[in-house]
């Protein structure tokens, strides 16, 4: 279904430059696609295989390492000796005039502490390149979350300012009929119509607010920009699964990006200072040798004849003195290491403090949105019972304009509120690294 839904919308998306295609979305659907398709996701996710790599990279020290080389060297002069033979002085030449020399090398470790824990370090590498696709991934969720909520508020504002310009118009056309009757001077027509004409600066900012969190979040999913995108559900749905989400959460820290990339660090320079040590350890190491051997004078390419000789080494490298250089570098991991957990300490209590933080503003903002949407009744309630008194000429355009007012302020302080909620939990969900379950 996953694959299915990312393939419709990259069809869409393909005929964005002929026109503007328009789809509705949840936002966990939107969320699949922008997992799917983000350059930071997929970068991250390179990374992850390059430590793979590197990973072999070091595990490939373990092998035999085999080399082929071929020398060939050309006497310009021979080395000359000089002898003493019976009292006679006698001049020898020494040497041929070409030399060919090839064969293999083949070298092997035997013992190679520092090797050893490098695979290891590796490993962990890995898991820090994976923990930083997990943070780019729960980075990318929250962006998402937060793009599609605006949205919802831009869409749910510009309704309310759609029916306080409605109100607007209709009052302005009964000020005209009333006028024709003689019951309205002049003065209430023309007020009445000012009005909606001040309105309409505040839609066509709405239009505009609706169309910027269209694109913004299009962006974020990576999609063709031209591509409509209207949510499936309002933000006044959202608002009957989203309490207790501050009863039912697990506020433990142990799934902090923040605070797994530091314990990782953590390991990492654990392995570092082992690393250190080992560098007192002596190595021992296999070699063997198959060359091939020949000596000619005149042609380079004539009277060649090849001659096979091989050796088998050990060689035993111990450490000594190295001017204080492997001492320094293993006390300048255990200081990081110290360093490490002073900050984890510190990131621990500012975690803490920051998601009980999160967890008040939620719970205000529960209180809140009650509170927003009996305002809304009592506004609507209120701006009803004004308008059939100004209907009947009870009521002065004045009080039916505050009345107008007051309702609409009420809407959209309960849409903010919702609004506010809704961020406020997808933050949490960042801070405690919940991952996405997806749909």
């Amino acid at each position: 279904m996953k694959r299915f839904c990312i393939s419709a919308l990259l069809a869409i998306s393909t005929l964005g430059a002929l026109r503007a295609e328009s789809v509705t979305l949840t936002r966990e659907e939107c969320i699949d696609i922008a997992l799917s398709t983000s350059p930071t996701v997929k970068v991250a996710d390179m990374e992850v295989q390059r430590m793979e790599y590197a990973k072999r990279e070091s595990q490939s020290g373990l092998y035999p390492t085999i080399d082929f080389q071929a020398a060939y060297q050309r006497s310009i002069e021979l080395q000359t000796i000089r002898m003493d033979m019976g009292g006679q002085s006698q001049t020898l030449k020494m040497g041929s005039d070409n030399t060919w020399n090839m064969g293999f090398n083949a070298t092997l470790p035997l013992i190679a502490p520092q090797l050893w824990k490098s695979i290891n370090i590796s490993q962990t590498q890995i898991l820090n390149a994976m923990e930083s696709a997990r943070a780019s991934r729960l980075d990318l969720v929250n962006q998402v979350n937060k793009a599609y909520y605006a949205l919802l508020l831009a869409i749910a504002s510009r309704e309310v300012v759609q029916q306080n310009y409605d109100i607007a118009k209709l009052n302005a056309d009964l000020y005209e009929k009333q006028f024709a009757a003689g019951t309205a001077s002049e003065y209430d027509v023309l007020r009445s119509s000012v009005q909606v004409k001040n309105l309409e600066p505040e839609l066509l900012q709405a239009d505009i607010a609706v169309r910027q969190c269209k694109l913004q979040l299009v962006v974020l999913m990576g999609v063709d920009y031209t591509l409509d995108v209207e949510p499936a559900v309002t933000l006044k749905d959202m608002q009957s699964d989203m309490y207790g989400y501050a009863l039912g959460a697990d506020t433990g820290l142990g799934n902090n990006s923040s605070l797994r990339t530091l314990d990782i660090n953590a390991k990492l320079l654990d392995q570092t200072i082992s690393l250190r040590k080992r560098a007192w350890i002596p190595t021992l190491g296999a070699s063997y040798n198959l060359n091939w051997l020949s000596l000619s004078n005149g042609s380079p390419f004539k009277n060649q004849s090849f001659n096979p000789y091989s050796n088998v080494a050990l060689a035993l490298n111990v450490p000594i003195f190295s001017g204080g250089n492997k001492y320094y570098a293993l006390k300048q991991a255990q200081a990081q290491r110290r360093e490490l957990d002073l900050q984890r300490e510190n990131l621990v209590n500012s975690l803490q403090m920051q998601v009980e933080l999160a967890l008040d503003n939620i719970n205000r903002e529960v209180m809140q949105i009650k509170s927003s949407e009996e305002n809304v009744h009592q506004a609507e309630k209120a701006y009803q019972i004004m308008q059939k008194s100004f209907e009947i000429g009870a009521a002065t355009y004045l009080n039916l304009r505050d009345s107008e007012l007051a309702n609409t302020a009420a809407k959209l302080a309960y849409y903010q509120s919702i609004y506010n909620y809704l961020c406020s939990t997808s933050e949490l969900d960042l801070l405690l690294g919940k991952d996405y379950q997806g749909r």
